[in-house]
């Protein structure tokens, strides 16, 4: 089921309504992008508040994003405390941010998973045992936003699932 689309609200930003400029982008325009990102900025919420930023590689499966990171790192003990987390493309001129909760996934069959879609988007030959060793993460979307630069103020638009 594709998410409701919206024209965000960016007071001061000359943002026109969601009939003028581009329009409301589609969400197969996002997709295209959370696809063929090769990097992705991931970012969580550290116990004092803060945020951590840091680039991570990952695959959208058409429902999440799926990435991976060492167990004992700073964004997997963000994490396992607070699963809210943002994550963005690589392109700043068209870019996806997308908003959500995340889980670690820790069985066999989702590692199984993650290790095919890593593998076949980054010519990689990582093992499923890299992935149990490793931890595995999916990103489930709450809302995402983007926007095309060549139109700033006609093409910005917010998505919401569920």
């Amino acid at each position: 089921m594709e998410p409701q689309a919206s024209r965000p609200h960016m007071p001061g930003y000359g943002i026109v309504p969601a009939g003028e400029g581009s329009g409301l982008l589609p969400w197969s325009w996002a997709e295209h992008r959370l696809t063929v990102s090769h990097d992705y900025w991931l970012a969580t919420v550290q116990s004092d508040g803060r945020p951590h930023v840091m680039p991570v590689w990952g695959v959208w499966d058409g429902e999440s994003l799926w990435f991976s990171s060492g167990p004992e790192s700073r964004k997997a003990r963000n994490l396992s405390r607070d699963p809210r987390a943002t994550i963005t493309t690589d392109d700043p001129k068209e870019p996806v941010v997308v908003d959500g909760t995340v889980t670690r996934v820790s069985d066999e069959t989702g590692n199984r998973r993650f290790a095919e879609l890593v593998n076949a988007k980054y010519e990689t030959d990582y093992s499923v045992d890299f992935f149990l060793v490793n931890a595995c993460f999916r990103l489930c979307p709450v809302w995402a936003f983007g926007l095309m630069q060549a139109d700033f103020s006609g093409s910005p638009t917010r998505w919401t699932f569920g």
